[in-house]
């Protein structure tokens, strides 16, 4: 796994909408194979601001498509994010950033003989992945056919409104576009308000079969995703065929909590990383494993820090950890004894991760 952060120069800036840039990267051609890409994976961007510490770790997922041979990701503007503040209103062509290889499972292999149906929900910058994959699809899979639902506050806050226009202007029998606007009357109710289950279960009725559906992806809040999924879950629809990124994890969860016992405070963690083994000492009910072997020095891979991208995934080798909370392992990968660093905490008095499984 490549962990190492790249110079990149920026070629272009587009406003997409009043809070919300898009980004292209200049990928020299020696780094072209560091940095290919899969549908729907994102870039992690690190930068230093004065008066923070520790440098700034932000993700974007790609808007681009493999198949266009441009690096692009699109940063909508957040109340106090330093990171996208900075690159809405300061960022300039020619700069440089330092960036992390493309990363990320929101996807699913696609295969020119693929006659499939694909159902995606997005909320405001959820559409960022989807748009990706929607792409990718559209350019290999000529006999598959996509519904999109996307719900936004307005049409003027519709990102990459007109692209996904022409995409459907050259695919229309393909591609199905939904809007759902929250602060703008539409002529069909369907399509007023946010996208929840009661919305989902409309849609199932009307557009699509979920008995015919091969695959659903859904990028958005917290709350919008796991609701959904819930809903479709309960529809009968196979929890292997639905897709999460989730934007922000809103829902904050207590760390895991244990008793300690007199002389037994402390947990000795093992860990091995680029071939080189280290042990240091871990107070428990304090960091997870990440944030301590970081504060220890170690240049571990993250991301998000939220238990959603699994940059920080890792192998537990022995020993015993709690996860406070998993979006992105499956559950095969936990039966296989993976765990997210960012998210564990250990409960025994040794723990062995290996990062290079």
């Amino acid at each position: 796994m490549i962990h190492d952060l790249y110079e990149l120069q920026v070629k272009a800036i587009t406003r997409e909408t009043d809070d919300c840039v898009s980004v292209t990267l200049d990928v020299p051609q020696e780094l072209k194979e560091v940095f290919k890409y899969q549908q729907g994976q994102y870039l992690t961007f690190e930068k230093k601001f004065d008066g923070n510490a520790e440098p700034i770790r932000r993700s974007y997922s790609l808007c681009s498509a493999p198949n266009e041979n441009i690096w692009k990701v699109a940063v909508k503007e957040v109340h106090n994010g330093v990171f996208s503040n900075y690159v809405n209103k300061e960022l300039k062509v020619g700069d440089k950033l330092m960036v992390l290889p493309p990363d990320g499972r929101f996807l699913t292999k696609l295969d020119s003989t693929h006659k499939k149906q694909y159902v995606f929900f997005a909320a405001g910058s959820g559409i960022t992945p989807v748009i990706s994959i929607l792409k990718e699809i559209l350019a290999v899979e000529k006999q598959s056919d996509i519904l999109l639902f996307y719900g936004s506050q307005k049409t003027d806050q519709i990102i990459f409104l007109e692209e996904l226009m022409a995409l459907k202007n050259l695919h229309p029998a393909q591609l199905s576009l939904h809007f759902l606007l929250t602060r703008e009357e539409m002529e069909e109710p369907m399509f007023n308000g946010r996208i929840t289950k009661y919305k989902l279960l409309s849609f199932a009725r009307y557009l699509f079969n979920v008995d015919e559906v091969d695959e659903y992806f859904m990028c958005g809040p917290e709350t919008m995703l796991l609701e959904l999924r819930s809903a479709l879950i309960e529809l009968g629809v196979d929890a292997k065929k639905i897709h999460l990124e989730l934007f922000g994890v809103q829902i904050q969860k207590p760390k895991p909590q244990i008793e300690l016992k007199a002389g037994h405070e402390i947990c000795k963690v093992k860990m091995t990383l680029d071939g080189r083994t280290f042990e240091y000492p871990l107070h428990f009910n304090t960091d997870s494993i990440l944030d301590s072997a970081l504060k220890q020095g170690a240049h571990l891979p993250f991301a998000c820090k939220g238990g959603v991208c699994c940059t920080c995934k890792t192998k537990l080798i022995s020993g015993q950890v709690q996860m406070a909370v998993n979006y992105g392992l499956e559950p095969e990968e936990i039966k296989n004894g993976y765990i997210l660093s960012c998210q564990s905490f250990p409960t025994s008095e040794q723990v062995e991760v290996n990062f290079d499984v």
